[in-house]
């Protein structure tokens, strides 16, 4: 044959392990061991696509954190105005009554962007005047959804106002 494919080859296999291994069974365990690595990232990322909750997950989550949020902050002294207290027998019951509707409230407040892996959902609601002289608490809130839960990034909450009247 061709005396340079041969001077080639013994030099390659020289430089593989010191000529103890061939070059292709080193290139073989290496492209192996990328293909399993890329193979978990891919499951790995598929994994998070697959459990990025939805809008109706995102609804009962929301409802539930709406619920405890206005179960502390309306059943508190000061929380509603003093006419409400008098027609409010069990402040706590009330607020958890009205757990689904707190969920579509939010949902309806909340604009959902799907990063595909995760989700972040941004809230603003609250501020509307109930009565002559007292509104709903303003609340924002910024939520990291992935792998089936959610976590929230930031909330920044106003307390009932006085109307200005």
């Amino acid at each position: 044959g061709d005396w340079s494919s041969d001077v080639c080859s013994s030099d390659l296999a020289e430089v593989c392990h010191g000529g103890r291994a061939p070059c292709g069974s080193m290139v073989g365990a290496i492209a192996t061991r990328t293909l399993i690595g890329l193979s978990f990232v891919v499951a790995a990322g598929l994994g998070l696509v697959l459990t990025n909750p939805g809008e109706e997950e995102f609804e009962r989550f929301a409802a539930d954190q709406l619920t405890l949020v206005a179960q502390e902050d309306l059943c508190r002294d000061g929380g509603l105005p003093a006419i409400a207290h008098l027609l409010v027998r069990d402040c706590p019951r009330l607020i958890a009554s009205q757990h689904d509707l707190l969920g579509r409230l939010a949902a309806a407040a909340t604009r959902r962007r799907n990063l595909g892996l995760v989700s972040l959902y941004r809230t603003e609601l609250g501020g509307q005047r109930i009565l002559p002289d007292w509104s709903i608490p303003r609340y924002r809130a910024l939520t990291l959804a992935g792998a089936g839960r959610f976590v929230i990034l930031h909330t920044n909450q106003s307390p009932a106002e006085p109307s200005s009247r």
